[in-house]
């Protein structure tokens, strides 16, 4: 038999039929309630646990769902007229769930009309949606901030840039070390990056043939985003400014950095230091070029809160940066 894009044996009667539908809705989260054209209840399947009929009620809109939601089920079907009529309404409990009840009029074989009510569990539906828009709104303030941030960037580079090249050799290699460490706080799900990640891409893409003379000590502190995107630059700028103006490939000198959290009376701070050691003639000149590098001195201490100390001296270049440690719940 056929009816309606419905197709079903009629051999094998109507006992069959119902248990397939009323399992098929418990599974799907719906519930189907029929009415004739006078209100009056004809069937209910697999309605919701937090609905039930007392024994001995008489079922109806308010006997089932209350005297609120009876009163909004009334006032809607009241609006539908004639068969193919349609609305709906959402429902929200004060245990953050939410109802969607679609009433549709249809006609029956024998001409009669009745009323077709859909109860579906919107629940986890309004749930995914709240946690979307909540993520869209954390993408767009993290978007603007990692705007802003290559803004400054651009600024910064182009103030202390001779030329055009020497600009965008600067700002290129900037803008990857961002996207770098972007990269590690997007494969955290925002929580943020280690510090020993951070400082490995960079050595990993300048001296990985020399990895080896670059020894880190001490915590393998998690830094939140912002302060990832801003230690990651810092970090970029103290191993191109070792590479380019430094000689401890040439003398295989090792580089010391370290990390260590330690406890304040105004809570958890982290000190990050870079010692790197120089001895060939004249380098002193070579680093004094770069000794007052904005970002190091300036940008990144002020994105994190914290201070920097960048000192050439008793044979050294030293870069200390304290700041106070956010705590993740």
């Amino acid at each position: 038999m056929v009816h309606r894009l419905t197709w079903f044996e009629p051999q094998r009667g109507d006992r069959q039929l119902r248990e397939f539908f009323i399992t098929a809705l418990m599974d799907v989260g719906a519930s189907l309630i029929l009415q004739d054209k006078d209100g009056r209840y004809v069937c209910i399947t697999s309605l919701p646990a937090r609905w039930r009929l007392e024994p001995g009620a008489v079922p109806s809109d308010e006997t089932i769902f209350g005297p609120e939601i009876g009163e909004r089920l009334a006032e809607m079907k009241a609006m539908l007229k004639k068969s193919g009529d349609k609305a709906e309404i959402e429902v929200e409990s004060t245990d953050d769930t939410f109802f969607e009840f679609r009433c549709r009029l249809v006609e029956m074989n024998d001409g009669d009309l009745h009323m077709i009510t859909v109860v579906i569990d919107r629940t986890e539906d309004r749930r995914r949606e709240r946690l979307l828009r909540a993520l869209l709104r954390e993408v767009s303030h993290r978007s603007k901030n990692l705007l802003a941030i290559i803004q400054s960037i651009a600024s910064q580079t182009a103030r202390h840039a001779g030329t055009l090249d020497m600009f965008l050799g600067k700002f290129r290699g900037r803008l990857h070390a961002l996207s770098q460490s972007q990269d590690l706080i997007t494969d955290s799900s925002w929580r943020g990056a280690y510090f020993r990640d951070l400082l490995k891409q960079q050595v990993d893409r300048y001296v990985q043939e020399n990895a080896d003379l670059v020894k880190v000590s001490g915590d393998n502190v998690l830094l939140t985003p912002n302060a990832s995107l801003h230690i990651g630059l810092a970090l970029h700028e103290l191993v191109v400014n070792a590479v380019s103006h430094g000689d401890f490939l040439q003398r295989r000198m090792p580089i010391d950095v370290s990390c260590q959290k330690f406890e304040t009376p105004t809570g958890p701070m982290v000190k990050i230091t870079w010692v790197e050691p120089y001895g060939s003639p004249g380098i002193e000149e070579g680093k004094a070029g770069r000794f007052g590098s904005t970002v190091l001195e300036r940008v990144v201490p002020a994105s994190v809160n914290g201070e920097a100390r960048h000192l050439l001296q008793d044979g050294e270049v030293r870069y200390e940066l304290s700041f106070p440690l956010e705590i993740f719940d």
